[in-house]
């Protein structure tokens, strides 16, 4: 980062404490007191200045002057994020690692990134009230410190003269002197009220549920909105509303999966995770470095929502009838950057099948074969090219389609913090003729008597339930197949309660999962 090079920057702007004077001054000297008592410098001006104090933890000259390492990590990401338009979750373990944080610092750091990017909505709202010009006005650098301070002193158990002076020393290593004089005075007054009394004074006289719902749990306001038709579009009572918003906001459990027939999680069990209870091979771990874990390098085991395989799994297991032979063909049309395909391929090796990944980026493609690379050899292979060629130059190959199309993703919107921020309603527009392109892709490619399954992280109708019946509308070949069962058939509880007309959503709020969406559209034999 730019900004972590110039920790002397400004130090020289500071105000100078009482009593340093140029040395040989004496008492006479400037700003000392005369032999007369009066204050009068060298030249006869009589100074206005305050009484003499005593020193306390928030004069300069007794505040930390370096950048506690935990803090810096955050300040870096935030940084990263704002003005590179990174992802949080890939800049996060890099800095860690190249900080040397432990465990608890590493978790600390991951807390303060993660919740000041989620909370940013509500914290900007409380700053504005204590920042005497428009936030837009501010440095970035500065924003982002006030962001990791407020995060720490209204939603943290940091204790408040911990919270300014860390945050005070940072912004005075990385940022300069004078800046952190502004970032003390307003942090202060932050610290005057709780959250809960911000609130009040910030929605005391607002009557309309969608900004107080925006502030309260930080989410645009445009994102509010959806999420109440996304409820009511999938059968839930739009009531849920402010469920789904704080579960949102809730820090997500890492999920990991063991590849079946290759991975195991006995390791990541006595290393503190704990067995899933939602589908078959998964865990839910505490966190830490989890690249410890040997089947997490030999990549046997991964990192994956469980939302993610129960999809996946769904559309490996359901019954094809008399139309499937042996040796089946899969195609995951949209595999990058590989967690289902890994998935998938692994239960296709079980199966007697092979996989199909395609993934347009050539990058990204590196990533799928890396994911692969666990899985037997002859049970896959990787395309890298426009998914939306595929059904043209495979027309009615594959037996079982994945089309995880791409979308807002605001199904994961706990796991990327900052998405919520950066999505805007023309994504929808944007996104909406490359989904449906990709869909009909996909059902040219499937065989008669096959199914594909439409996936998407995001449970808006525009990405989720219009698609599909936009396709459906178009062709007299297919019917839906019920997802909702499909997904009950390989979880472990068996009564997900995910399906309404024929589709399956998951949701964060019911079942701690990213919010995906499952189609099964059968093409007629």
């Amino acid at each position: 980062m730019s900004e972590s090079g110039t920790g002397g920057s400004g130090r020289g702007r500071g105000p100078q404490r009482s009593g340093q004077g140029n040395s040989g001054q004496g008492n006479s000297g400037q700003g000392g007191q005369r032999r007369d008592g009066s204050r009068r410098n060298a030249q006869g001006r009589e100074r206005n200045r305050a009484p003499r104090r005593s020193f306390t933890e928030s004069a300069p000259s007794q505040r930390t002057r370096r950048a506690d390492p935990a803090r810096l990590v955050a300040f870096e990401v935030l940084r990263a994020v704002a003005s590179e338009d990174a992802y949080a979750n890939l800049v996060l373990p890099a800095r860690i690692r190249h900080h040397g944080l432990d465990k608890r610092d590493a978790g600390f750091a991951t807390e303060l990134s993660y919740g000041a990017l989620r909370g940013q909505g509500t914290y900007d709202a409380v700053l504005e009230r204590c920042v005497d010009r428009p936030l837009d006005q501010l440095d970035p650098a500065v924003l982002d410190a006030l962001r990791i301070g407020t995060h720490q002193l209204l939603a943290m158990r940091v204790p408040a003269h911990a919270a300014l002076d860390q945050t005070v020393g940072l912004a005075r290593a990385v940022i300069g002197a004078g800046p952190s004089a502004l970032i003390n005075a307003v942090l202060r007054k932050v610290s005057a009220r709780t959250l809960d009394e911000w609130l009040e004074l910030l929605l005391s006289d607002e009557q309309d549920p969608t900004k107080v719902a925006s502030v309260r749990y930080a989410h645009p306001e445009w994102i509010v909105r959806a999420f109440r038709q996304s409820l009511v579009a999938h059968g839930r009572p739009v009531t849920e509303i402010n469920d789904l918003l704080e579960a949102d906001n809730a820090a997500p459990v890492v999920n990991l999966v063991a590849l079946p027939g290759l991975g195991k999680l006995d390791e990541a069990l006595e290393s503190g995770a704990a067995a899933g209870e939602l589908v078959e091979g998964s865990a839910l771990s505490s966190g830490g470095d989890l690249g410890r874990l040997s089947s997490v390098r030999e990549g046997t085991t991964r990192v994956q929502d469980v939302g993610s395989q129960l999809v996946a799994r769904a559309l490996a297991a359901v019954d094809l009838g008399q139309t499937a032979d042996d040796g089946e063909a899969w195609l995951d049309l949209c595999a990058g950057p590989g967690g289902k395909a890994a998935l998938l391929g692994a239960l296709a090796n079980q199966r007697g099948a092979t996989l199909l990944a395609n993934e347009p980026a050539p990058h990204r493609a590196k990533l799928v074969r890396k994911a692969l690379a666990a899985v037997p050899r002859d049970a896959w292979q990787v395309r890298t090219g426009d998914g939306r060629d595929v059904g043209t130059e495979q027309a009615e190959r594959f037996d079982r389609v994945l089309v995880d199309v791409p979308c807002t993703g605001l199904g994961a919107l706990r796991r990327r913090p900052e998405s919520r921020w950066r999505r805007t309603p023309k994504d929808l527009a944007d996104l909406g003729p490359l989904q449906r392109a990709l869909l009909k892709s996909a059902l040219d490619a499937v065989k008669p008597g096959g199914v594909v399954a439409y996936v998407t992280c995001s449970p808006h109708p525009a990405e989720t339930t219009a698609v599909v019946s936009d396709a459906l509308r178009k062709r007299d070949d297919l019917e839906l197949w019920d997802a909702g069962s499909a997904l009950d058939a390989v979880s472990l509880t068996g009564n997900l309660g995910a399906g309404h007309e024929l589709t399956a959503q998951l949701w964060p709020h019911i079942h701690s999962t990213d919010a995906m969406f499952l189609a099964l559209i059968h093409k007629k034999p």
